[in-house]
């Protein structure tokens, strides 16, 4: 009780701080308060005490620019552990793994007094070509909100704070920046805003960060219903929401929706919009005042952390690079393994194919690219195990050399093959195939790579393929070889894991976190990815990965869940702590608790990842075969026996009913599958629900009549009409065509039908160039930027080049108001010359 009223005290005594530092502020200083200043900072008060604190990009590591004190963002970056990214990191399924890896990048964040690390990122694996999946956890949202929220936890236990991104619906590269995602609410509730609520209601997030994408028309840092009415009012979050990096739409209307910080430093357009907008009554200052009060909490918080921090003192780089490691040789994933192939034996002889093994892809390019603090590389790492390992190339990772080289390498890739016992080759995605800015064209690696591994398969030696890539690839090959390792992007220390792997040092334990499809048009989203130019639909609905693989019965390559072991495990005894539940609207009712043996029937020590599905009943609502609501990772010595213990609760059960715009549950058997993966089901129990008082949504259901014929139908989803589609979202889909009524959310290279439009994409594919020849592995995504940025970027990211007076002018000229629009564009020149001096 004494802490309790503590609590209470110091609560009392900041709010009092608070608002008395929030009736200091002038008009002018609350809004600048709601921009950043410049790239990486959020602006302090420095008449109350507070100084500004610094964000950096943190997915799987510290990416802190390297200039002390700069505005700007610069290529560089200072020294710091490369973790997995999370594509390889969910596949540990291990909470307290991903927990202890927060804690280290908290540690170098602290170093570098920063005080939010701007991840996870927890946006749901909706389609394999996503540019960006190797930043994001799953294709479920269960397992993405539970892994994030052990990160965030870890992160903010010392006192840095974190931000969950990119809230909501970013599931593509493409047209990121404009693209309206079109998403019924059901679908909506469960796949793509479901990890978002686990993570916040169970880690309380500093921050959330605000997408750039349009929703159901709207764009994401307008959408007041994600931002307040859901995040805040049904969630309960209590943190600050901040764009992403030039995500703002209308900075007024922002705002009013809940929006506290746009991010970066956008110029004074937006702190005179705030102003004007309170002055002329657009909005209350009471809603401005909210906004800040919000703000100055988290400076608040971050500075009285920071006081109590050491900095510059540096960090172990060796303890860090081992635990690296550490969640290397768990994240990565032993898809096949015929006849024993893996481990490798003490005296046979390999021949290691790849550059990759030399020169290896260990992150993804963007935002979140680290500068390691060491790398390993796999030669040297299998070379400690096995001196006499022969080597060749294969390829070549110069694409100025590889139509003249891939013939020869290929060639003198298999004449050393034919020397060896095994083969062990490593391949994948170069970084230019995937990368934050753009999606992949294709399921496909490149052709030299394929075409190596077929031919070494032609050796007849057993060939092992290790992949090195941030989400599936089609394996043409697949039934010509021995074993394949999923290696993800496997951070600085993966290397040496994977040698670890491959003779036996470490037991692979790692699980795909997401379906790996036999080809692209098995994909659900297949027929709906990524279009454009202005809109995506979402036709799929809830059937995202193994949701519409286990229930049309679509065979896939690798299913969601899969990974093997050195040694087996079997399961027994399940039961559940009850069977039946008469009373469903007592929610309580539904915490259940599931428990089952798990027992090491192998020689090695080992360590199995137990995942919990549901299968609902089939009742008028349509709905998946299963899916997941509980997972635990085990580790078990040779003979050893657990008892494991999930929870269920009534959310395990619930399907999203839009005719009471609730959680809801049917009643019927409930199906409760303990598995080794979405289909390698082990034993089942049952629950009943039987609740006279449930309503059927028959009615209702008989509109969206198409989804219901998924069942064990593989082509329906990719059918699904604009009848059914409309009835599910509830409105007219609006014509997928270009507006060519230009405005500042035209991007650059629609613009350029215009003259004005033709020198402003030439000028910023100059622009991007540049930053291309700075930032390694960036062509691709500046390329995209240069493409598909709205013309109110341009001011947005230029700092004090450009205003958003001048992109209106440029507007203006093309739509032919020539005299209007220069005059315009001659004021706002005036006028950014004065701002200048302001700033």
């Amino acid at each position: 009780m004494m802490e309790t009223a503590a609590v209470k005290s110091a609560t009392i005594i900041e709010n009092s701080r608070v608002t008395d530092i929030v009736n200091s502020l002038s008009l002018e200083e609350k809004a600048r308060l709601c921009l950043g200043n410049g790239n990486w900072f959020f602006r302090g008060i420095e008449k109350s005490g507070l100084k500004e604190i610094t964000v950096s990009d943190g997915p799987h590591g510290l990416r802190k620019v390297a200039v002390e004190g700069s505005k700007d963002e610069l290529p560089a970056s200072v020294p710091a552990t490369c973790f997995p990214t999370a594509a390889g990191l969910a596949a540990s399924w291990n909470r307290e793994l991903i927990g202890e890896i927060g804690s280290i990048i908290e540690e170098e964040a602290a170093d570098q007094r920063i005080s939010i690390v701007l991840g996870p990122g927890i946006n749901i694996k909706r389609n394999p070509l996503c540019g960006r999946n190797f930043e994001y956890l799953s294709e479920d949202p269960f397992a993405a909100g539970e892994l994030a929220a052990s990160m965030i936890e870890a992160i903010q236990a010392n006192g840095t704070g974190t931000s969950l991104k990119h809230f909501a619906t970013n599931n593509q590269e493409s047209y990121r920046m404009t693209v309206d995602a079109i998403i019924d609410e059901r679908t909506l509730r469960e796949i793509y805003l479901a990890g978002f609520e686990r993570a916040v209601k169970k880690s309380a997030p500093w921050t959330l960060m605000c997408a750039y994408n349009r929703l159901n028309g709207e764009y994401l840092s307008d959408n007041k219903k994600i931002l307040s009415d859901i995040l805040r009012d049904e969630w309960g979050f209590e943190g600050i929401v901040i764009s992403d990096w030039g995500a703002v739409n209308d900075r007024v209307k922002s705002l009013e929706a809940g929006l506290e910080i746009e991010m970066p430093y956008s110029g004074r357009y937006n702190v005179e919009s705030i102003k004007k907008a309170v002055e002329d009554g657009t909005i209350s200052e009471e809603i401005l005042d909210r906004a800040v009060s919000r703000i100055i909490k988290i400076l608040i918080d971050a500075n009285n952390k920071l006081e109590k921090k050491e900095s510059g003192r540096g960090f172990d780089v060796e303890t860090h690079h081992s635990t690296a490691k550490k969640a290397a040789g768990e994240s990565i994933v032993l898809l096949k393994n015929e006849n024993n192939t893996l481990p490798l034996k003490e005296n046979e002889k390999i021949a290691v194919i790849g550059e990759f093994a030399k020169k290896p892809r260990y992150q993804g390019a963007g935002s979140s690219r680290i500068n390691p603090t060491k790398i390993d590389n796999f030669l040297d790492k299998i070379k400690e195990s096995y001196p006499d390992a022969i080597f060749s190339d294969g390829y070549t990772l110069s694409a100025s050399e590889q139509k003249q080289t891939d013939d020869q390498l290929i060639n003198q890739a298999v004449e050393a093959a034919e020397k060896a016992d095994k083969i062990i080759v490593l391949c994948g995605l170069p970084d230019e195939y995937e990368s934050e800015g753009f999606d992949r064209k294709n399921m496909k690696m490149p052709e030299t790579h394929n075409r190596l591994v077929s031919e070494l398969a032609k050796t007849g030696k057993p060939v092992v393929v290790c992949l090195s890539n941030g989400s599936p690839v089609e394996m043409p090959w697949n039934n010509d070889v021995a074993a394949i390792i999923e290696s993800y992007l496997h951070g600085q220390a993966g290397a040496g894991a994977l040698a670890d792997i491959i003779t036996g040092k470490i037991n692979p334990s790692g699980k795909l976190s997401e379906s790996f499809p036999i080809k692209l048009e098995d994909c659900p989203s297949s027929s709906y990815f990524p279009q454009g130019p202005r809109q995506v639909e979402y036709r799929e609905g809830i059937y995202v990965g193994y949701r519409y693989y286990d229930t049309a019965n679509v065979p896939v390559l690798f299913p969601f869940g899969h990974g093997l072991s050195y040694t087996s495990f079997e399961y027994s005894n399940l039961s559940v702590s009850k069977n039946e539940i008469i009373n469903a609207a007592n929610k309580a009712s539904f915490n259940i608790e599931v428990k089952l043996n798990i027992k090491n029937t192998g020689n090695v020590s080992g360590k199995e990842i137990v995942q919990i599905y549901i299968a609902s009943p089939q009742t008028d609502t349509h709905k998946p075969a299963k899916e997941l609501k509980g997972f635990d990772k085990v580790e078990l010595e040779a003979g050893e026996e657990k008892e494991i213990s999930i929870q269920l609760d009534y959310r395990s059960f619930a399907y999203w009913s839009t005719y009471e715009d609730d959680w809801k549950v049917d009643s019927g058997a409930y199906k409760i599958i303990a598995a080794a993966s979405s289909i390698d089901t082990r034993l089942s129990d049952i629950v009943n629900i039987d609740d006279d008082s449930i309503q059927s949504e028959n009615l209702e259901n008989i509109k969206l009549a198409e989804y219901k014929s998924i069942n064990n139908n593989a082509d329906a989803i990719h059918n699904i009409s604009d009848n059914c589609f409309e009835e599910a979202i509830g409105y007219k889909l609006p014509e997928n065509v270009l507006n060519k009524n230009w405005n500042r959310t035209t991007t650059i290279y629609d613009f350029r039908a215009t003259w004005i439009g033709e020198i402003l994409y030439k000028g910023s594919k100059k622009v991007n160039a540049d930053f291309e020849e700075r930032i390694e592995n960036s062509a691709g995504m500046f390329e995209a930027q240069a493409r598909e940025m709205p013309l109110r970027a341009i001011a947005q990211f230029s700092g004090d080049l450009c205003n958003m007076e001048m992109i209106d002018a440029f507007i203006l000229l093309g739509k032919g108001k020539f005299f209007k629009g220069i005059g315009n564009l001659i004021k706002a020149y005036i006028k950014l010359k004065r701002d200048r001096k302001l700033d």
